[in-house]
């Protein structure tokens, strides 16, 4: 079985488990955004404004979709995700490095104080070795579903990474 043939073995695979992200759409968290950003729209942060806007309330901004399910880059303390392990057999293979190149959201409706969101992975397309600038490596997509409290889906994200070999290996 060829390398090629291992990785796309991972296609369709979900990329780990489902999970809810451990804080509900809230303001203060809009707030910090906005100001991290400097996104001064009233919708986000002015209960006042936003009442009387086509939302009715306040809303979270549409390019916060994936922070409510984030929970940074630890790896699991036993057992892989067909991601990790994915990771894992490029490394073994000299792809050591890496690079987000590219993410494509949809959001299907506005998130507001309260919703809970849980977000789906599948690992979509993994590219045969292409030759980069960086080095030569394999571009890997991820498609993630997100939820609401309700099962209905609200956003979609596409992400694509490249894992590469870095010159002289």
């Amino acid at each position: 079985m060829t390398l090629v043939d291992e990785l796309k073995a991972f296609e369709g695979q979900e990329a780990g488990p489902a999970m809810t992200g451990p804080d509900p759409v809230n303001e203060p968290m809009i707030r910090h955004w906005c100001e991290a950003i400097g996104d001064e729209l009233p919708v986000y942060t002015d209960a006042a404004a936003a009442a009387v806007s086509v939302h009715r309330g306040i809303i979270a901004p549409p390019t916060m979709l994936q922070a409510w399910t984030m929970v940074g880059l630890r790896r699991p303390s036993e057992g892989g995700t067909a991601f990790t392990e994915l990771l894992s057999l490029l490394d073994r293979n000299g792809f050591s490095s890496v690079v987000a190149t590219n993410c494509e959201q949809e959001y299907l409706r506005e998130l507001r104080p309260g919703d809970r969101i849980s977000v789906r992975s599948v690992i979509e397309h993994i590219t045969d070795e292409k030759r980069t600038s960086l080095g030569a490596g394999h571009f890997l997509t991820s498609r993630m579903e997100f939820r609401d409290q309700h099962g209905d889906l609200v956003g979609t994200q596409r992400w694509t990474i490249l894992k590469f070999k870095p010159p002289g290996r």
